[in-house]
């Protein structure tokens, strides 16, 4: 079990900003809850983003490793 301190995984974050998401879309939560629920959105997003920024640039960094198609010809 993950301890509460720890960042949640990407696939994580996202399932939790759409829940989040249909929420705030719902329009039920009150104003307190509501700005808390966008809080907590922004912070997942930016989560998310940051995720996803590190995996391409992991990638750029692979498909720059690897030989060119036409370093053989």
């Amino acid at each position: 079990m993950r301890e509460v301190s720890e960042e949640p995984t990407f696939e994580e974050a996202r399932a939790e900003l759409e829940r989040i998401v249909a929420q705030l879309e719902s329009g039920g939560a009150g104003l307190e809850a509501t700005i808390a629920l966008w809080e907590r959105g922004e912070e997942l997003y930016r989560l998310c983003v940051s995720r996803l920024d590190a995996a391409r640039g992991r990638i750029e960094e692979l498909n720059q490793d690897r030989p060119s198609e036409t370093e053989g010809d």
